[in-house]
């Protein structure tokens, strides 16, 4: 954790005016598995990682086509989804598929990239690369500005994560862990200007904390779903009254986590419809009764990624960065 480190200036850091955000976004990132395997750096806290008996040129043709998969069947609902192919280096990045870990945006054209706890996910940061393709797809960053400087403090926050956020209230809710660490959130929610930051302690059954506060929780528009279970009851209490002020909360069990019930994202069409994308795995773990309350508040998308979440620990939140960034004015 940070011991009195006060953060560094941000260069040429300009003023920015912000509006009311809406929560969903209508564009995400995607990146390409093609160099996705088993990463044991990241196996040390994920306990959703499982080892594999498939042969990697296997585990390369089944991710390339739950990737594929995804991609098609979302742009076949109307979201725009920016496939950003990066450039190979020497150092490989197995995890590359969960960009929501190192870069998020807003609405007023900001990109913020973040410290990656693992040496080896850092090589994920490409930002670059990503600012090309998203000029490309016709969303224009306005400014960059970044927390990576912390990694040297060994204080990280590994972006949307860690951080599950209600745009709409401006608030942020953090499961603190090696990957959360209190100040830098802090920090960041005050970059962006949300006044609220709801953190809390999670314990799994081997006495670990959570590893992704977007394992155990989400929220949407109107809706919120989230194991409880794992916080502490002084804190559940807490977290589960500020959600239930706007939200409908669909509370879900360790054994529905562990199948990813929480690992979920609301989505908008470019048509401005409700889609609420989610693991093949998820949706046969809801509960009859929690998919219809679900379905009330989008149609419910369920991918077949299954070597993905078994050896990468993460899920199909995981596998979109959302893109709140403005798009840009066609010329007349």
């Amino acid at each position: 954790m940070l011991q009195n480190k006060k953060p560094k200036a941000v260069p040429n850091q300009i003023s920015i005016s912000r509006n009311v955000n809406t929560q969903n976004a209508n564009c995400v990132v995607m990146v390409s598995p093609k160099e996705f395997s088993f990463n044991p750096e990241t196996a040390v806290d994920n306990e959703f990682q499982q080892q594999s008996e498939l042969t990697q040129e296997q585990v390369h043709q089944h991710v390339m086509s739950e990737y594929g998969s995804m991609v098609q069947g979302l742009r076949a609902e109307g979201v725009q989804v920016v496939d950003f192919d990066y450039t190979l280096s020497e150092k490989p990045t197995p995890d590359a598929v969960f960009p929501n870990n190192w870069f998020s945006t807003t609405t007023e054209g900001e990109l913020y990239t973040f410290p990656m706890a693992c040496e080896n996910r850092r090589h994920e940061v490409r930002a670059d690369e990503l600012i090309a393709s998203l000029n490309a797809s016709g969303r224009n960053v306005e400014k960059i500005d970044s927390l990576q400087e912390y990694a040297e403090q060994n204080a990280y926050l590994e972006s949307t994560g860690v951080m599950v956020k209600d745009h709409v209230n401006r608030t942020i809710y953090a499961a603190l862990s090696q990957r959360c660490d209190r100040e830098v959130l802090e920090e960041y929610a005050k970059r962006i200007g949300y006044h609220r930051v709801i953190s809390f302690q999670t314990a799994l059954e081997s006495g670990h904390p959570v590893y992704h506060t977007n394992v155990m929780m989400a929220v949407g528009e109107s809706f919120s779903v989230i194991c409880d279970e794992v916080i502490p009851e002084f804190e559940r209490r807490f977290v589960i009254k500020s959600l239930s002020k706007s939200k409908q909360v669909i509370s879900i069990s360790v054994e529905q986590m562990n199948q990813f019930c929480g690992n979920i994202l609301q989505l908008e069409t470019v048509n401005g419809n409700k889609v609420i994308a989610m693991s093949q795995s998820a949706y046969d773990a809801f509960s009859p009764a929690q998919l219809a309350q679900l379905s009330t508040h989008g149609k419910l998308l369920p991918f077949d990624v299954t070597t993905i979440e078994s050896i990468g620990g993460g899920s199909v939140r995981c596998m979109l960065g959302e893109v709140f960034l403005p798009t840009r004015k066609k010329l007349l």
